[in-house]
């Protein structure tokens, strides 16, 4: 099989991500990489071998040795660049969110059939082991119909600032940022079912709260506590033509006693918790039963999910298989953010 020539554009936190999966597979040619700061893209290079450094991604494109590309980048700017790379000729992973809007999403879809070319969406916790795990027990009927699943992820304090803060460049806060993962993580063990309606909630109550002392948290390399045009935090009950529902509930900072992060879903038959740790809880002869399971790890390892989703990626785009994350979810997944955005701005129920 030969090797397959890669690139990243943007080399900001997340790309250390990819470049260190693509670095561990042996059927990757470490190609190019893409930034607009050429001494953080030349210092990357060398850390992870890639043979050219770009600082014009038209140069890039340009390039038709380069066979597929991990768009890491602010979220405003992954549609086009991922557009532009399938027009290119060029496979896509790009990072969550697919895109800022549906219509850029649409677009997006639009490319991939028109190209012939396969993006597949950076849902990395659908390549959790704990989470395949999971969908075989759910394929297998193990939980039967699963009819409800809510998930929460709650920072006390933890708006990352910079990009993150900034809804131009970001589309959102933490609904964006995190409730992507953890209504994906849920959506996609329940079946991907069909959207009918969103009831929606976003509180611009607390700011970035800079002004906490004595507790660190984590803030992109641009943080400037002056800006913050996002949610602090943002739930919502999503229900879906089958009858089932999601609640959710993620933010950036809120008055909590701790972080807090969870997700699980409930089946006639059985059900799962998949955060803070797997656990399976079943019923037989007429006693309940909270199993759990022995595995490496009972909580997500970020390391070996983006491992998992890069060796995915390569070998769809050698093979020509279709990616477990495709362009079609990534369009699903961007009309329930948006939504619950929309709702919370109208203070109604939207339906689909």
């Amino acid at each position: 099989m030969s090797k397959l020539k890669v690139g990243v554009i943007g080399a900001g936190s997340i790309s250390e991500l990819h470049m260190g999966s693509y670095k561990n597979n042996p059927n990757v040619d470490m190609y190019a990489v893409c930034d607009l700061n050429e001494q953080r893209a030349k210092k990357l290079a060398e850390k992870y071998g890639f043979s050219k450094v770009y600082t014009n991604i038209a140069d890039m494109m340009a390039d038709t040795e380069l066979e597929a590309v991990s768009v890491c980048t602010w979220n405003n700017t992954h549609a086009d660049l991922a557009i532009a790379a399938l027009n290119s000729g060029k496979h896509v992973l790009v990072e969550k969110p697919l895109s800022t809007t549906v219509e850029e999403a649409l677009r997006v879809e639009e490319a991939v059939r028109r190209t012939g070319k396969m993006v597949q969406v950076g849902f990395v916790r659908r390549y959790g082991s704990n989470t395949q795990m999971l969908k075989q027990f759910i394929d297998n009927g193990d939980f039967g119909e699963i009819y409800y699943a809510k998930a929460s992820c709650l920072r006390r304090l933890g708006n990352p600032g910079g990009w993150f803060a900034d809804k131009s460049r970001s589309g959102g806060g933490p609904l964006i940022d995190l409730g992507v993962h953890m209504i994906d993580v849920c959506w996609y063990l329940m079946g991907r079912p069909k959207v009918k309606s969103i009831s929606g909630n976003t509180y611009y109550k607390l700011g970035n709260r800079s002004n906490v002392k004595h507790l660190n948290f984590y803030k992109a390399a641009d943080y400037d506590a002056s800006k913050n045009t996002v949610e602090d935090l943002a739930n919502a009950v999503i229900r879906f033509e089958n009858g089932a529902s999601l609640m959710v509930d993620v933010s950036f900072t809120l008055h909590a006693k701790q972080n807090e992060i969870s997700a699980k879903l409930y089946g006639d038959k059985g059900g799962c918790e998949i955060e803070p740790e797997l656990a399976i809880i079943t019923e037989k002869y007429d006693t309940i039963l909270n199993v759990t399971p022995q595995v490496n790890s009972l909580g997500l390892n970020v390391n070996e999910a983006f491992q998992n989703q890069i060796n995915h990626f390569v070998d769809c785009c050698l093979t020509g298989k279709t990616p477990i994350s495709p362009v079609e979810d990534g369009v699903e997944i961007m009309k329930m953010l948006c939504g619950i955005y929309e709702s919370a701005e109208q203070g109604k129920e939207i339906y689909f």
